[in-house]
């Protein structure tokens, strides 16, 4: 007997069970629901190393020593407290509901290549961790430098992705980081799903590229997107003399990057200067555009590019004053002050000693007055804190890495403060730290300094990169007040050093980060490069 009130029930076998369709329908609805809902699980890991093939002092595993996280800390939270690209990972991350997974994040001051110990040691650990994630990862995020060389792999940075890629397989997402001072190779193209670099030097950029790498993560995870990257490299060294981005010959051409990256059918579209003391095969400039399964598109946007870049080797021509021209010309300098010097042959962020004497012998030979110049010095400030404030101090200072940054400076003076050399700087600048420590520190007020014009010589325990002026604000010296300022820098310094509206001069100063290539031999790099000799 049938009703208009009745419905027959539809049956549908699943297994061995029986389920109403009804049923069946609101928990297909469920399932759907939850797997619309399931964060994206994305690991962060990041292993970055500048490594300057001509240094002496090879790069141990203990100098992995930055990005440390507090103890009881969230790694999270501890890397989220920064401007550098994991920073902007997490950031960006956030908006876009991830879950965050974190690995390890180990960075050391530039200098000689990275040891195998601290190679080995430090990628296993990456891999293991990944390899060991709680649940399955969608994808992970991963800042490179870019110019790693290790004792056994040329191109370190290429190696480590390589590894995570043979570990986590090739479907999975891996988008990776680099500085622009990377030396690309075909092989990290390869490895990686999306490759982009920081678009600006000084490196003010680090967590807006980082924000723009979680972004292109959550485009290839959240709406499918199918990256597609294409690598050309121009037959040039990019000479770090010219590769500050905010001014010619490179303002146009990162520029014309942004502007591709406005378009959502690209990615990401980036150029790199290249690190030119690393002697390998792939160092020297590079450009790197990552289309949304466009292959075409991206061959002609990055051969337009490098193209761009080739078109200003007319303009990258050195002209620059040895120790004693600088320094006569600084003295001679009435009208725009404080004068900085930058000595680029010992660019401590390029890997060099931070103790090089040539600029600093000159300043004493001809007796100028108001300067300060830092040296990493261990032995000196132990002899400082000895003395104590107010100390007579007289040493050698300097000169003590190698004979290639100068013999070491014999000094005479008063110690004037003792710091602990813990500092910060909450500014956004080159590097994007906020947090430093040169180690215990003093500065040693010169011999023939007055009530109103003092030179000092900073000595430092650990190298310390001049990407900060609260370096000198935390001794009590204020740099608006001197007439001259030693940097051992190129280009990254100027974030900081340019608000004082004085004049710059850049130096030719021998070291293992000179920008006179005549000063090297190649033995790695392609002799046909422009700009290598």
């Amino acid at each position: 007997m049938s009703s208009p009130f009745y419905r027959p029930t539809r049956y549908i076998l699943m297994g061995n069970m029986r389920l109403p369709s009804c049923l069946l329908l609101l928990l297909c609805a469920e399932i759907a629901a939850a797997q619309s809902s399931k964060k994206p699980y994305i690991a962060i890991a990041g292993f970055q190393h500048e490594s300057n093939s001509f240094h002496t002092v090879k790069t141990q595993l203990a100098d992995f020593n930055r990005r440390v996280i507090p103890a009881g800390m969230d790694p999270i939270t501890a890397w989220a407290d920064n401007n550098d690209e994991i920073a902007g990972y997490i950031e960006e991350g956030r908006k876009r509901g991830f879950d965050f997974y974190p690995t390890v994040a180990r960075t050391a001051m530039p200098a000689g290549p990275v040891t195998r110990e601290a190679f080995e040691s430090i990628t296993n650990e990456i891999v293991a961790k990944l390899k060991a994630a709680p649940r399955k990862l969608d994808g992970v995020l991963l800042a490179l430098h870019g110019a790693m060389v290790s004792e056994q792999y040329p191109v370190a940075d290429a190696e480590v992705v390589r590894r995570v890629r043979e570990a986590l397989g090739p479907a999975m997402p891996i988008v990776v980081t680099h500085d622009f001072h990377a030396n690309i190779s075909p092989e990290i193209v390869q490895y990686s799903t999306v490759l982009l670099t920081y678009k600006e030097v000084p490196h003010v950029d680090q967590k807006e590229r980082g924000r723009k790498a979680a972004e292109i993560m959550s485009r290839i995870v959240q709406e499918g997107a199918k990256p597609v990257q294409v690598l050309v490299k121009p037959n040039m060294i990019y000479n770090i003399r010219f590769q500050h981005t905010f001014s010619e010959p490179l303002k146009p051409i990162v520029d014309e990057t942004r502007r591709l990256e406005k378009d959502p059918a690209i990615l990401a579209a980036t150029v790199s200067g290249g690190y030119q003391w690393s002697d390998v095969a792939p160092v020297g400039a590079s450009v790197v555009v990552v289309t949304n399964g466009d292959r075409a598109r991206a061959e002609r946007e990055a051969k337009r590019l490098s193209d761009m870049l080739w078109a200003t080797r007319d303009r990258l021509k050195l002209n620059l004053p040895d120790p004693a021209a600088a320094v006569k010309m600084a003295i001679a300098e009435n009208k725009t002050l404080p004068v900085t010097l930058v000595e680029m042959g010992d660019n401590i962020g390029g890997g060099s000693a931070g103790d090089a004497t040539f600029l600093l012998g000159e300043l004493l030979r001809q007796k100028a007055r108001g300067w300060v110049v830092a040296l990493a010095d261990p032995a000196a400030v132990k002899q400082a804190v000895g003395l104590g404030v107010g100390g007579a101090f007289e040493a050698l200072v300097g000169g003590h890495t190698d004979k290639v940054h100068g013999d070491p400076v014999r000094i005479r003076g008063r110690v004037k403060v003792i710091h602990d050399g813990v500092f910060m700087d909450t500014a956004i600048r080159h590097g994007g730290q906020k947090y430093y420590d040169q180690g215990l520190s003093a500065a040693i007020e010169i011999e023939g300094s007055t009530r109103d014009l003092s030179s000092y010589v900073v000595l430092t325990t650990k190298r310390m990169v001049p990407f900060s002026l609260h370096q000198l604000y935390s001794l009590g010296i204020m740099p608006e007040r001197q007439r001259i300022l030693v940097v051992k820098a190129a280009v990254a310094f100027r974030a900081a050093y340019e608000p004082l509206n004085g004049r710059i001069i850049e130096v030719d100063t021998p070291g293992a980060t000179a920008v006179n290539p005549a000063r090297f031999r190649f033995k790695n790099a392609p002799q046909s490069l422009f700009g290598i000799r």
